[in-house]
């Protein structure tokens, strides 16, 4: 018997099974496979941007009062990650983990979205110390109605150590599993009429996990205004939007709006997998704005063939629906001689 059939709700010795995890191990303590790293701290703040140089000259670092130089607090994570091959080669045996996603699975929800992620550092690593970590199940939602279907929020915490056991930062980690929507079925007249159904509404874009950090972003959207977040104590930028200035640790903000103006910094063409709501191919591009903040955005008014690293692209709006409005960037045009 399954857990969830469709359109019923779920028995109680399914609700019960689900509940059993709370506190549960899913994932054993697991030293991550290689230490700290200068090369890699390096290889993080070239791709992030990040130019502060605690991370990479020891000199520097030490001016702070630090031994030398120290990793990003949001590298513990990249610290621990199983890599490519353990993703398509995984060990032989099942853990905690392969046995929740088999009972949602179970139950219908087959579908998975990160909600958020909630860090908490205790320390800074340097070079050197190797990192582990541990993941325990600390809630499983009762079944909630959300944009995406119905599903069950499943909220487990990371804990991360050193190699000497002492814990140095903690991740709340939140996933929605839902049970997605199923496919309309074509609606068919038993006798042939001159009247025909009306077409069936555009699906809609994927909902943005919207939270207090981030909200002044889409409504500032919804108002085609491109805001930045502002530190309000040094006035460095930031995006993504956070709750902490990363320059001065200043928890005080503002906004300021862009111009409008930038460049394209890198893209892909997207093909596959493909969503209703999208027209492919999907030009996805990081954008460079004239301010020096960067956004994940889509390119339109342009064939992907003619897309080029450094092209000048002005915004645009996409009102998605009623909802949702989101920026996007179609090239600059060109002046003339």
């Amino acid at each position: 018997m399954t857990g969830r059939q469709q359109g019923t709700t779920p028995d109680r010795a399914y609700e019960e099974r689900l509940r059993a995890f709370a506190g549960r191990e899913l994932r054993a303590v697991t030293p991550a496979q290689d230490p700290v790293n200068q090369p890699m701290i390096r290889h993080w703040t070239e791709a992030m941007g990040d130019t502060n140089p605690v991370y990479t000259d020891a000199e520097a670092a030490r001016a702070t009062g630090r031994a030398g130089v120290v990793a990003p607090a949001s590298m513990v994570q990249a610290w621990t990650m199983r890599g490519y091959a353990a993703t398509v080669a995984p060990a032989a045996g099942r853990d905690g983990f392969d046995e929740l996603v088999d009972l949602l699975d179970e139950g219908g929800y087959t579908s998975v979205v990160a909600t958020d992620s909630e860090f908490t550092f205790l320390r800074e690593l340097a070079p050197g110390d190797h990192v582990a970590v541990r993941e325990t199940v600390e809630s499983i939602s009762a079944e909630k109605r959300t944009g995406l279907g119905t599903g069950r929020f499943v909220t487990t915490l990371k804990t991360y150590t050193d190699q000497h056991g002492e814990t140095v930062a903690t991740q709340r980690w939140r996933t929605l599993r839902f049970r997605p929507a199923p496919e309309p079925t074509a609606k068919t007249d038993p006798e042939p009429t001159a009247k025909t159904d009306p077409a069936p509404a555009p699906a809609l874009r994927p909902r943005p996990a919207v939270n207090r950090d981030n909200a002044f972003f889409f409504d500032g959207a919804k108002r085609h205004r491109l805001l930045i977040q502002r530190c309000a104590a040094c006035s460095a930028l930031r995006h993504p939007p956070g709750p902490c200035c990363p320059e001065c640790n200043s928890l005080e903000w503002d906004t300021v709006e862009a111009s409008g103006r930038g460049h394209v910094h890198s893209y892909v063409v997207n093909h596959h997998p493909r969503h209703p709501a999208f027209d492919y191919p999907l030009v996805v591009a990081v954008v460079e704005l004239a301010e020096g903040t960067r956004l994940i955005t889509n390119l339109t008014g342009v064939a992907p063939e003619d897309v080029a690293i450094d092209m000048p692209v002005v915004l645009d709006w996409l009102d998605a629906d009623p909802d949702l409005t989101l920026p996007v960037f179609r090239p600059a045009p060109t002046e003339a001689p």
